[in-house]
């Protein structure tokens, strides 16, 4: 897919307020880590991650959505009133119906006639909204679209946590680590026609591609079972994810690569999806990017789901990383298995 009138204007985003380190988490498993000879350390020094952030207890996700889309529509400068789609693009949802989409609407005072709805895809949400949204303004039927996203950590956390402390079972621990990683934060990417562009990030185009045999190596829902109050749990082979998600996203970024027509030394810097120290290095290695042209985020916010690669891409180009003319990948692998790889002219 290849853009020729669609710019990324602005973006928004919310740190949740409750900073829990590894550590704390481990202070909270020291029986289990007792009982499996763990030694105190060991989820730093697996995943890179020293701290993610976790919402108040009662936050709703469609709050931290319109606060991140309302900065992202002040950051630009564009009419509400031009805004002809608004996409939720989170895991995590305030209910089944209505979509959350529809009170972030409500929030940021939206028109009748804008398009409103969820988008479902792992930790790829947002990408596959930016992707929607790029296509309706590429076809001319909206001038700008925004797209949000809201996630919440702190409830599967303490779920994993409880279930750790009751059964103290290595064979759970190894499928819960990638669990554990996970932060909380709210972001928003606001996209519009050249028109109404004055600043914005030329939106080139990008590939997706799929491996979708291996779709239960990932599992947060019915099927990967309840705790003992209902609450849906989660469950990764954080090694299957590993190994088969490289090879997805080395075939993802040749065509990525022959689909914008990159010369070799291009792009000049990436966002990926924040995973962890591990997940970084064997792509980064496999397609054969230098790890300075990566800006990384999860070493201080985990993993937050579709939340994370646009606002590591939001506070990397603050940090001035990103500048003028840069040619950017943004990178994503998701659990289903699925890849989006997407190229912006900064």
């Amino acid at each position: 897919m290849l853009y020729s009138k669609v710019y990324i204007e602005s973006f928004g985003y919310e740190l949740a307020p409750n900073v829990v380190t590894s550590d704390d988490l481990e202070k909270r498993l020291e029986s289990v880590y007792e009982k499996l000879h763990l030694q105190r350390g060991q989820l730093e020094a697996i995943t890179g991650i020293r701290e993610r952030r976790f919402w108040d207890p009662v936050y709703k996700m469609y709050e931290g959505a319109a606060e991140a889309g309302q900065k992202a529509i002040n950051a630009s400068g564009i009419s509400p009133h031009d805004i002809g789609m608004l996409i939720y693009g989170g895991v995590c949802r305030d209910n089944l119906e209505p979509a959350t989409a529809c009170a972030v609407s409500d929030s940021l005072g939206l028109d009748s006639d804008t398009q409103i709805y969820d988008v479902s895809n792992a930790c790829l949400g947002v990408m596959n909204g930016m992707i929607q949204t790029a296509n309706a303004i590429e076809l001319g039927q909206i001038r700008a679209g925004l797209v949000v996203s809201c996630e919440a950590s702190r409830q599967i956390i303490d779920v994993t946590i409880d279930r750790l402390l009751k059964a103290k079972d290595m064979e759970l621990f190894k499928k819960t680590i990638a669990t554990l990683t996970g932060g909380s934060g709210a972001v928003a990417v606001l996209l519009t026609d050249a028109s109404l562009s004055d600043r914005g990030h030329c939106f080139l185009g990008g590939v997706t591609r799929s491996a979708a045999a291996h779709h239960r190596l990932c599992l947060w829902g019915p099927d990967a079972g309840r705790a003992v109050d209902g609450i849906h749990v989660m469950q990764t082979d954080s090694v299957g994810v590993l190994e088969n998600g490289v090879v997805l996203g080395t075939e993802t970024y040749k065509a990525f690569r022959q689909e914008l027509s990159w010369p070799d030394d291009k792009p000049d810097k990436v966002i990926c999806h924040q995973v962890g120290s591990t997940h970084q290095k064997s792509i980064l290695e496999a397609v054969g990017i230098p790890k300075e042209k990566d800006f990384t985020t999860f070493q201080y916010l985990g993993n937050i789901g579709t939340v994370s690669l646009p606002i590591t891409a939001a506070i990397a180009s603050e940090r001035e990383f990103i500048v003028k003319n840069d040619l950017v990948g943004f990178f994503g692998i998701g659990s289903g298995l699925n890849c989006m790889m997407l190229g912006i002219k900064w």
